[in-house]
């Protein structure tokens, strides 16, 4: 297993990272989603120790708080040598205040999360979309409160906007608040607008990044034809919630079978290895719900994709510039045309 430090901090953490978003006892309120009985999540978590994962990620918001309650189970043996993220922001219940990035909102729920996962403190508390409701210094203040309180230790932020993040950072630094050290943001072969703002930005602030969804629900696990992508069993007729060109997935898979094939890996191994190459890239989460998915997954960590591999895979997916980055590329493009006299 590969190990990083997150961000600007010291806390070690594995490359790949486990996702147990699927996690449930009971909720199937997203029955393509939460399908992971206590069992098989026990299974699974042990099997992520055991190939050195020590980085750990569930959300508040997974099957009403049920993943989260289940790996505080399965890790409360081993609490003191593993990372464990949870998230906060999506609504966790009916009353109108159980959603959000208010104060209050905040400080109830790092309660109720420390509850579910059996512990006296949360390594890393990610706010998990962004709130247009609350002022953003609210839900800084209240972010350093639980910092402070010995309740969090870091914190971060995912699906936030670039602006937004810098914002945040700034107003942190200029009133000694805990900082953010990192961003949980989706990022794959088939979503790389992360490439566009997002990392520049993280770059210029010294932060670290953490990946959802590397196998973009599933689509580059290779699992998919364009006959079964409806299939009531898997997770596209329930959760379609990326927006990429399907056709252009397929024919991208395919490419993908080729690379995989010279390498005597699978497709899913390969699409994890290509971002496991981004320098932005701390830890990869792996969201597997089958052991041999698992398994599967954790073999990218040994797969080095040459460099005609990554230029092709790039060449493959290279996202469309949008503005102002496109007239920014072209108007530095004809300066150096003219400071090298063409």
């Amino acid at each position: 297993m590969q190990y990083t430090t997150l961000g600007r901090t010291g806390l070690a953490v594995s490359r790949l990272a486990f996702g147990a978003m699927t996690f449930t006892s009971g909720d199937r309120s997203l029955g393509a989603i939460y399908k992971t009985d206590a069992d098989v999540a026990d299974a699974l978590v042990g099997q992520a120790l055991d190939a050195g994962i020590n980085f750990f990620d569930t959300a508040d918001a997974y099957a009403s708080g049920q993943s989260e309650t289940i790996l505080g189970q399965v890790l409360m043996a081993r609490r003191s040598e593993v990372v464990i993220a949870t998230k906060v922001g999506f609504r966790t219940g009916t009353p109108l205040g159980h959603a959000g990035l208010s104060r209050r909102h905040i400080l109830w729920s790092v309660e109720e999360s420390l509850k579910r996962l059996r512990t006296d403190w949360i390594d890393v508390y990610i706010v998990h979309k962004e709130d247009p409701f609350t002022p953003l210094e609210e839900t800084l203040s209240a972010l350093d409160a639980v910092v402070r309180s010995g309740k969090v230790r870091y914190i971060g932020f995912s699906n936030w906007s670039a602006w937004k993040v810098a914002a945040a950072l700034e107003i942190q630094k200029a009133n000694g608040l805990a900082p953010f050290t990192h961003g949980q943001m989706h990022y794959s072969l088939l979503g790389r607008d992360v490439e566009r703002d997002i990392l520049p930005m993280m770059q210029r602030y010294g932060l670290g990044l953490t990946v959802w969804s590397p196998l973009a629900s599933g689509f580059l696990s290779g699992k998919y034809t364009r006959e079964t992508l409806g299939d009531p069993d898997n997770r596209y007729s329930g959760f379609d919630i990326l927006p990429f060109d399907k056709e252009q997935g397929f024919s991208l898979v395919e490419r993908m079978r080729v690379i995989a094939a010279s390498h005597g890996a699978s497709v899913a191994q390969v699409a994890i290895a290509w971002l496991l190459t981004k320098k932005a890239v701390s830890s990869v989460l792996l969201g597997a719900s089958k052991p041999h998915q698992l398994a599967d997954n954790l073999g990218a960590a040994e797969l080095v994709l040459d460099e005609g591999d990554l230029a092709a895979l790039d060449a493959a997916t290279e996202p469309a510039p949008v503005y102002p980055n496109w007239f920014i590329d072209n108007l530095v493009d004809e300066s150096q045309k003219v400071a090298l006299g063409r």
